[in-house]
């Protein structure tokens, strides 16, 4: 799913191609993706661009009177940026909305279609919307720490979850966890004011060191690599692979679709972490530590 710096990434690329420029057609490939009907998506058809925001993970584009149409891209939804009129494209394609400068497309990979279009008349009802976690790269260290204490959550849980943290999901998640040598399973309210401090830190340091380098990477071009992986990473998606700061084999836990790698030796003192699936299967085998999973390679 793309998050923060990645739809920081995108607000830029969009604000030098259609700010200030008209909307001359909205083409719905996919009715699915059309979360209101009132207004109809066609009443912003010949309006002016004149602003566009960030909202948690949506992309905000600002019309007069205080009109606007929001994309939320969900986990596999994308945005591409292409010659006026292209067509939208079978199979994957939502939805193109046609400029004089060049057509965005939204696009889809998979059968699951989660990404959607709003539009809402009213800041009242864009901040509806809202899910109301606090911004990790302006909160005050007093209302980070408050966000963070308001539920007794695993740091990973609270970090991704958009009614404590704005914008933050699984990937960054764990590279901020890793930067701050901090456990993905400790709970929140365990945490002293030096670990809040740190995780403060690591949250504002790894978001703007991201956004920074997927900008460096962009250029003036459009964004086409947004991608939850990147080779850069510390930990997430390294599962097996050393550790940048400690050598360590990088480690999972497995839930549902999505996992959390962390480093033992740095997080969490040595310990492995039981992943749901495997600690059921192997029972009292489960390896606790570095040294008993590699005594369990060597026996396997």
């Amino acid at each position: 799913m793309p998050e923060l710096p990645d739809i920081v990434v995108y607000l830029e690329a969009l604000t030098a191609r259609v700010l200030g420029q008209s909307l001359q057609k909205i083409r719905i490939a996919s009715p699915a993706v059309l979360r209101t009907y009132n207004p109809p998506y066609n009443s912003l058809e010949g309006s002016v661009v004149e602003g566009l925001e960030r909202l948690g993970k949506r992309l905000v584009f600002q019309f007069s009177d205080e009109r606007f149409l929001v994309i939320h891209l969900m986990i596999a939804g994308r945005l591409q940026w292409k010659a006026s009129g292209a067509i939208v494209p079978k199979k994957v394609g939502l939805a193109g909305l046609d400029f004089e400068t060049g057509t965005l497309l939204l696009t889809e990979q998979g059968t699951k279609k989660r990404a959607g279009i709003w539009v809402l008349v009213g800041r009242e009802a864009l901040k509806a919307e809202d899910r109301g976690g606090v911004e990790p790269l302006t909160a005050s260290p007093a209302e980070f720490a408050a966000a963070l204490r308001k539920e007794n959550r695993t740091l990973k849980r609270a970090l991704t979850d958009p009614t404590i943290f704005s914008g933050i999901g699984n990937s960054y998640s764990d590279e901020i966890l890793w930067a701050a040598r901090l456990s993905p399973v400790l709970r929140s309210r365990s945490l002293s004011d030096d670990d809040i401090e740190r995780l403060q830190q690591a949250t504002v340091s790894q978001l703007e060191q991201w956004t920074q380098l997927l900008r460096d990477d962009v250029g003036s071009e459009w964004p086409v690599k947004v991608t939850a992986f990147r080779p850069e990473m510390a930990v997430h998606g390294k599962y097996g692979a050393p550790c940048p700061r400690c050598g360590s084999p990088v480690q999972r836990i497995v839930y549902a679709a999505n996992e959390t790698n962390y480093c033992p030796t740095c997080q969490t003192g040595g310990k492995i972490l039981a992943d749901r699936a495997l600690s059921r299967l192997l029972g009292e085998d489960w390896p606790r530590t570095l040294e008993e999973l590699e005594e369990l390679k060597r026996r396997g």
